[in-house]
């Protein structure tokens, strides 16, 4: 892991095509190798990347006092701090801001899994109470713009409030494409973990609750009610399996796209096409990427309640 960091305090989540694993010992070769590119530009937050080693890395350091892992989860924060934006966004790479790397990236839980690392620093919790204490008032600081910009970025249409999508542009904070088939649109995904967040803050504001009822209420609007999606066996296909949404009683699913001005779910394949059926796109996206799910159920049965009981809010809409 240490071997991995980059220069800038950040970590890569794959070194070209090969996805970094650290279950994989290293010969003294690829040791050599890796170290003579801890200046590559391909530190980042996306898929756990950064966050995952930071925690990895303090958690060692409290069983071991090791002060090799204690510097690495410093710099790691460090460079947390370095490449969050003034207005609070996290862009998905850092410096690296080709393509669409420089958006404020909600996708995949980014940008939340490092303001949920820094509020825990901000919080001196466990395992972060024994690290360099001048990293905690920037890290409260770096948690309450992440929060105002999560508030800013929540989609309000006619007024209402809705949901978020998976990524912005850092300077309008307008919603914005990234690949091919992630059109903008509302994520009932990503939204989820944003709630999550918020209900975390321990003394929440007018505003912060106004954007969890919201999004709650945006979560019961959209849902499809009596239709499950299915993985079946499809031997004519190059994948050999496909994805189907199907009726079931009973059953509850959220698509993952929304269309931003009319709730309805939305398909699309690498032709950036906007399809209404899941069918309609092809079977590489359908068996490849998860086009629909359960994301918020459970917030809606229990955390959501919960989190109202523990406020003292209104009723469950």
């Amino acid at each position: 892991m240490l071997v991995f960091q980059r220069a800038i305090g950040g970590w890569p989540k794959a070194v070209g095509t090969a996805k970094v694993d650290y279950k994989h010992p290293l010969s003294a070769a690829d040791r050599a190798r890796t170290l003579a590119d801890k200046n590559r530009n391909d530190a980042t937050i996306d898929n756990n990347a950064t966050s995952r080693e930071i925690i990895y890395l303090a958690q060692a350091y409290q069983k071991t006092n090791n002060p090799a892992y204690r510097q690495g989860a410093e710099n790691g924060l460090r460079f947390l701090l370095k490449m969050q934006y003034p207005n609070g966004g996290f862009p998905q790479y850092y410096p690296d801001f080709s393509n669409y790397r420089h958006q404020i990236t909600y996708n995949d839980n980014a940008m939340v899994r490092c303001l949920e690392v820094l509020r825990a620093v901000a919080q001196q919790k466990a395992p972060y109470n024994g690290l360099d204490a001048s990293l905690v008032a920037p890290a409260k600081d770096a948690v309450e713009r992440g929060v105002d910009c999560i508030l800013k970025t929540q989609y309000v249409r006619q007024g209402q409030p809705t949901a978020w999508c998976a990524q912005y542009d850092e300077k309008t904070l307008q919603p914005a494409k990234a690949r091919a088939f992630e059109l903008a649109s509302l994520s009932g995904d990503e939204s989820v973990e944003i709630v999550r967040f918020l209900m975390g803050v321990e003394k929440p504001s007018p505003a912060v609750r106004k954007a969890i009822d919201s999004a709650m209420a945006w979560f019961q609007k959209v849902k499809l009610t009596g239709y499950t999606m299915k993985e079946i066996a499809a031997p004519g296909e190059k994948t050999g399996r496909d994805r189907v949404i199907v009726p079931e009683a009973g059953a509850t699913i959220w698509a993952r796209f929304y269309e931003l001005d009319t709730d309805r779910p939305i398909y699309v394949g690498r032709d950036s096409q906007v399809h209404y059926q899941l069918s309609e796109i092809e079977n590489e996206r359908r068996a490849g990427y998860l086009y629909a799910g359960t994301w918020p159920a459970k917030l809606l049965e229990k955390e959501y309640p919960a989190w109202q009981k523990r406020v003292g809010t209104g009723e469950k809409p």
